[in-house]
């Protein structure tokens, strides 16, 4: 999802179904902010799978200051709106990773 600045709203800017993590940081744009709610199926230690929901907000190094703030202070009310738990922030696109998303869902056992 991206901020429409004239409308002042968060709008779906695009969608993917059966994309992996690596496969989407190619589809994120390198110099700007976007919300991505991704499904991802989880597979735990003791072989049961569940699919959270996680909320990655996405804020490359390079983007223009007026959009970081814009992004930022909209992050919170977004989540808060769509009731989102795992919430997870990144700088750099190259990071999203399937490890990376293994790595911060881990946390959550």
């Amino acid at each position: 999802m991206k901020i429409d600045k004239e409308k002042q709203l968060v709008v779906l800017d695009e969608e993917h179904e059966g994309i992996s993590p690596d496969e989407l940081k190619d589809e994120l744009p390198e110099r700007q902010p976007r919300f991505i709610v991704y499904s991802y199926k989880y597979q735990h230690d003791d072989g049961r799978v569940s699919y959270p929901l996680c909320f990655i907000f996405s804020s490359p190094v390079g983007c223009k200051p007026e959009q970081q703030m814009m992004y930022a202070g909209s992050k919170n009310k977004l989540v808060q709106t769509a009731e989102l738990t795992k919430v997870f922030e990144i700088r750099n696109t190259e990071d999203l990773t399937e490890e990376w998303l293994q790595e911060k869902l881990g946390y959550f056992h």
